[in-house]
């Protein structure tokens, strides 16, 4: 168990649905530059940065972290334990300023011993230490609908593990991921449950706040992990890898469990692919696509791929300083204010992350 509690397993592993995954976990290691290009405004007099790093988690190794940028810069804590760089600029004089951080990362698959047997009730104090993770966010709605949707979903299930395949498969079967029909499905801008539900579309992050909102109704405790895959499309380009998110659920007897029912949707079934689509589908997976494969759909739940990087976790995060504004989504890549007010990605900062792999 690491700082955030993931269970990871080492030995042949079993999940619901099909029959062993390798017993040996793959490994995969990265050379990493991230990078935040921050433009000032004029008349500015104080600008803030949160700048998301790589965290210490089970199945990640970091090393040769170095960072580069104004000086008085400190690594701080957020109200979940995620490590972020902070960065202040009073009366900055520059109009424009990079902050830089290079690493290696070793990285292992995540595999899960998915066996319902061992799945127990939450204990009294097991929902008190956990209340967080089955309560609402601002883009997680726990309302009425969720609730009554949950309840017809999961039926007369108590078994939470089972449970929280139902709703899986239930996502897999009414949501679509935008990349696959990008002329008529669209993201949105926040990650939202609402959003997904109402459209059936969305990225990873409007998928897995739906399945976190209707995990949490039936008293499943689920946490949101935001990071980035070192697509192998990109090794060795310039080009940003952009994010990436994914859930971890909490069943007790067998501790966290992660899932990426996002993922997991782009090979569910048969779409076509085209010049809209092919190279948006290809990028939102770790290592492309070329057909459905139910295999990956029964993997990835439980079991998550090694090409990837964790920043952090959890949502209405409070930094550290604590942000003048109201809490931070998510910190998937960074947070700027300036003088007080929400300075917005694209038009006031941007964040690249590129990587090569190491053989």
């Amino acid at each position: 168990m690491g700082r955030h509690g993931l269970l990871v397993v080492t030995a042949a592993c079993i999940f619901i649905g099909s029959g062993l995954v390798a017993a040996e976990p793959k490994k995969g290691t990265f050379d990493a530059r991230h990078e935040l290009k921050v433009v000032v405004p004029e008349g500015a007099k104080k600008v803030r940065v949160w700048f998301a790093l790589p965290q210490d988690v089970p199945q990640q190794k970091v090393s040769e972290l170095k960072i580069e940028g104004p000086s008085g810069h400190k690594v701080e804590k957020d109200s979940e334990g995620n490590a972020a760089l902070y960065v202040e600029i009073n009366d900055p004089k520059e109009k424009e300023f990079v902050v830089l951080a290079t690493f290696r990362v070793e990285r292992s698959e995540v595999q899960a011993a998915l066996d319902p047997a061992k799945a127990q009730p939450l204990s009294d104090q097991e929902k008190k230490d956990l209340a967080k993770y089955l309560a609402a966010n601002k883009h997680v709605v726990i309302d009425d609908q969720i609730r009554k949707l949950a309840t017809q979903i999961v039926g007369g299930e108590t078994n939470a593990l089972k449970a929280a395949r139902k709703i899986y498969d239930w996502v897999l079967q009414n949501i679509e991921y935008w990349v696959k029909d990008p002329a008529n499905k669209k993201a949105s801008p926040v990650g939202s449950s609402e959003y997904c539900l109402t459209s059936k579309t969305g990225n990873c992050t409007d998928f897995h706040s739906l399945w976190t909102a209707l995990a949490r109704a039936q008293g499943i405790p689920t946490r949101m992990v935001y990071g980035s895959f070192f697509k192998a499309e990109l090794n060795g380009k310039d080009a940003d890898q952009s994010y990436h998110c994914w859930p971890e659920f909490y069943v007790s007897g067998l501790g966290w469990i992660a899932h990426d029912v996002a993922v997991a949707d782009i090979f569910a079934g048969e779409f076509p692919l085209n010049d809209a689509n092919t190279k948006l589908v290809n990028l939102t997976t770790a290592s492309g696509y070329s057909k459905p494969d139910p295999a990956m759909v029964e993997y990835y739940f439980g079991n998550l791929d090694e090409r990837r990087v964790t920043w952090s976790v959890g949502r209405d995060l409070t930094l550290s300083p604590k942000q003048d504004g109201d809490p931070v989504n998510a910190l998937a890549k960074a947070y700027i204010e300036v003088d007080g007010k929400v300075h917005p990605e694209k038009t006031g900062w941007t964040r690249k992350l590129t990587y090569n792999e190491v053989k």
